[in-house]
């Protein structure tokens, strides 16, 4: 059950929105946030034959970006304004292969004014036929947002 958390700054949202638009590792494989509440974001991610293994099925790099930024999203919606994130590290468990549809859930279980831990359920397969392929636990550290650079 997700716990409720009230954002530290009321543009929480744009602010993730913001951010995600600019991460050219989810543009470039094509991933589209799909949810964004308090402490809790969502991201897909189609099929794309570019990023498959060797058998067929979603490279585990894949899921781990994704299960990543959905975390530190998730992170971030509760941050103060003028914070960014980054990731002090995380831990995944695959359970299967990912095929089809990819759903990182990242959602906060406990945040901090420094530290954030997330935990992120990443899903994979065609409607009515979707399983947990990985599992994630994350930290995250709060910082200073930085400037854009090229």
């Amino acid at each position: 059950m997700a716990q409720k958390f009230t954002p530290a700054t009321p543009d929480f949202a744009a602010i993730v929105h913001r951010g995600f638009a600019r991460q050219s590792l989810m543009t470039f494989y094509g991933a589209r946030l799909m949810e964004v509440s308090p402490g809790r974001v969502v991201i897909e991610l189609a099929p794309n034959a570019q990023l498959l293994q060797q058998a067929g099925s979603v490279h585990g790099g894949v899921i781990g970006a994704l299960a990543d930024s959905a975390g530190g999203f998730a992170a971030l919606t509760l941050a103060p304004a003028g914070s960014d994130v980054v990731t002090i590290e995380y831990k995944i468990n695959f359970l299967r292969a990912a095929t089809g549809t990819v759903r990182a859930t990242g959602e906060v279980i406990r945040p901090g004014k420094t530290i954030t831990v997330a935990r992120i359920v990443c899903e994979a397969g065609a409607v009515g036929a979707v399983d947990t392929c990985a599992v994630v636990q994350a930290t995250f550290m709060r910082v200073a947002e930085r400037p854009i650079t090229s």
